[in-house]
């Protein structure tokens, strides 16, 4: 639903990641009357550059995180009616949009900027980080009613643990962590599962024992992969024939994710390639403007570290309406 949010008092510090190259890639100023959408509008930095930029632009600004939003609307309130909120999951972008008239396919541009904000592990209360004391929560929505980390941790069985923390975590020591775990329960805050985790696992590549398993925690929490595979096809369907998705990941797994449907949209034909006639009837739905992913350079490493490990990917809707998702 569309909600109205509280302004904030204390916005977060926030470098938007890519800048430049999200606002080259979207082309904002080729349609300055357009509809965009940020699937994921954090502290509202990528909002704001775009609205700019566009002067006579609406936008729909979306994140699963009330907190968030707020410190959005804050942040954009100088571009007034020109920005629209939602809060909830960016699966729920054509709804959203639907909601605001935005109509399915007239789109001009999509952002999803994914991963964990900023502001999710500078706040010691939601549990992102093993550095502070807090309770092992993890939702983006705190509100939800989704199980925590914790609710994961004191439930789940040593096998279902250890696909997590191998599956989404890569954790080479998941058995073990989620043998300790099981032994140690209940575990409700940060730290007792961080000190957990190094009294059994040492560190090999100057991170902390527990990174690998917070991440891989807060992945399985916001079911984060399965939400980046189940909207791109979505996303791509209420973008306007030219119309622009631009993702930035954090993660090799969903940029793998991303980079294999793009890949898979880019095509007119998925069979073998030893068939000699096309049974598969798929049509190319987009065009990648990226065939390779941009990527921080040093100088923005430098200002921000945490855009280090950010992946970003642009797909261009074609122009034919025939694609295999219509």
């Amino acid at each position: 639903m569309i909600v109205p949010m509280p302004p904030t008092t204390t916005p977060s510090a926030h470098i938007p990641v890519l800048l430049e190259a999200v606002l080259k890639g979207l082309n904002p100023h080729q349609q300055s009357r357009g509809k965009y959408v940020d699937g994921t509008v954090g502290a509202g930095g990528h909002a704001a550059a775009l609205l700019t930029q566009a002067v006579d632009a609406t936008l729909l600004a979306i994140d699963r995180d009330p907190r968030s939003l707020a410190i959005a609307q804050e942040t954009l309130m100088p571009f007034g009616d020109r920005v629209h909120f939602a809060q909830g999951s960016y699966e729920l972008l054509p709804q959203f949009a639907a909601e605001i008239g935005f109509e399915s396919g007239e789109i001009d541009g999509i952002l999803l900027d994914l991963g964990i904000a900023s502001m999710h592990v500078d706040d010691p209360q939601r549990g992102f980080s093993f550095r502070t004391e807090a309770p092992l929560d993890m939702r983006f929505d705190p509100s939800s009613g989704l199980p925590t980390a914790a609710d994961l941790l004191n439930t789940l069985d040593a096998e279902s643990l250890a696909h997590i923390l191998f599956s989404y975590g890569e954790e080479r020591e998941s058995r073990r962590i989620a043998k300790a775990v099981i032994a140690a329960r209940p575990l409700r805050t940060t730290t007792q599962l961080a000190n957990l985790i190094a009294s059994v696992v040492h560190s090999t590549d100057h991170l902390h024992p527990a990174t690998r398993t917070f991440q891989a925690l807060r992945i399985a929490v916001n079911d984060e992969l399965g939400a980046v595979e189940r909207t791109l096809p979505l996303a791509l369907k209420t973008l306007k024939p030219g119309g622009r998705l631009a993702v930035i990941s954090f993660h090799s797994l969903e940029d793998r994710i991303i980079k294999t449907y793009f890949h898979t949209e880019a095509r007119d034909c998925l069979c073998p390639s030893k068939q000699i006639i096309c049974t598969c009837g798929h049509r190319a739905s987009i065009r990648e403007i990226t065939r390779k992913p941009i990527v921080p350079d040093e100088t923005e490493i430098r200002a921000n570290p945490r855009s280090r490990s950010a992946k970003l990917r642009i797909a261009e809707k074609l122009i034919r309406s025939e694609g295999s998702h219509e």
